[in-house]
């Protein structure tokens, strides 16, 4: 079988694709999955260039979704033949965040989905949505189930509420997409009018470029009446944080989960306290949220946009797309 397979320090050129012995037989409660597709994260960029060191030979790629080939004694939850897609952490099954770090994440810690055929536990999977594609369903195992947890789970959306986003990545077009979905109202930023024209044609309400208008917080409080969004997809991190504080309603709701402008930064805790808002760092979500995600995407026909879908023998091509931010939407590895 074919596997993509990264050399320590990292970089988009020490990833090599190679010719690996088929996995053999699945064990108690294992499945043998046939991959087929990938999506792409910031978070697996950040590992193939180096910037979260990672053991060497780790094969990439935390989002994998394929068909059930084998399974082994004791499986229940799945047949042969069931369409399938990872979860970010495979040990947090339910309840509580259990783990601060990403030493189970396939792709990081873990060996991951950059391959065409994988064994492991079935708790390690959930179906994927009836009539999904293949790379359709691996775009909801990151950016779709934080943008559910951000949302849905942890801010309690609820219709009429007021959402902003920020950019035109794959969590901040899943955020559009499952706001409105839930009746919500989504003002939407981006540098490209053009990107702004097609937020608009997926349903956004209202749009900034955030290029032309420095100051959009102060820009969302106008279209709000004055009184702020009920719920922030905070994707920036630190160089875009104070914006998002002055868009949120006082009371209102920052969902933290990414940092796409630094690691570190100041934050205007003085305007936060004012604000009374709630402040809440993020990682991905369980697997019963993902379960519950993929029950309300196929109960209202949600698809996701998908930019680009590369071969796997291409993915330094893909992740070179990522890097350009041209891309509106998930991009893919399909195989």
């Amino acid at each position: 079988m074919n596997i993509v397979t990264l050399s320590s320090p990292g970089g988009l050129d020490q990833l090599k694709i190679s010719d690996s012995p088929a996995p053999g037989e699945p064990g108690p409660g294992e499945l043998r999955v046939r991959i087929h597709a990938n999506s792409l994260n910031f978070h697996d960029y950040a590992v193939v260039t180096g910037a979260i060191p990672s053991q060497d030979g780790r094969v990439p790629m935390a989002d994998g979704a394929g068909v059930v080939e084998a399974t082994g004694k004791g499986v229940t939850d799945f047949q042969i033949g069931d369409h399938v897609v990872s979860t970010f952490f495979p040990h947090w099954l339910d309840g509580p965040a259990p783990i601060d770090n990403f030493t189970t994440t396939p792709g990081d810690g873990q060996d991951g989905y950059a391959r065409e055929q994988v064994i492991r536990p079935q708790n390690w999977f959930t179906r994927a949505p009836k009539g999904y594609s293949h790379a359709e369903a691996a775009t909801l195992t990151t950016a779709g189930l934080t943008a559910w947890r951000a949302l849905v789970v942890n801010g309690g959306l609820k219709a009429g509420d007021t959402v902003l986003t920020l950019g035109t990545g794959g969590v901040s077009i899943f955020a559009l997409q499952f706001a409105k979905l839930m009746g919500a109202q989504v003002i939407a930023t981006s540098s490209s009018d053009q990107k702004l024209e097609r937020l608009k044609a997926l349903g956004a309400d209202h749009t900034i470029n955030y290029k032309t208008t420095p100051a959009w917080g102060q820009r969302v409080k106008d279209l709000t009446d004055g009184q702020g969004v009920d719920h922030v997809v905070e994707v920036g991190g630190p160089g875009t944080l104070p914006e998002s504080i002055d868009a949120v309603r006082i009371g209102g709701h920052i969902s933290l989960i990414g940092v796409l402008t630094g690691r570190s930064g100041e934050v205007p805790t003085s305007k936060l306290m004012a604000k009374q808002a709630r402040l809440q760092g993020l990682i991905v979500g369980s697997r019963a949220h993902q379960l519950a995600m993929i029950r309300a995407i196929e109960a209202n026909g949600l698809r996701p946009i998908i930019d680009r879908s590369f071969a796997l023998e291409e993915i330094a091509d893909a992740f070179r797309h990522e890097e350009s931010g041209r891309h509106f939407g998930k991009i893919c590895l399909t195989f």
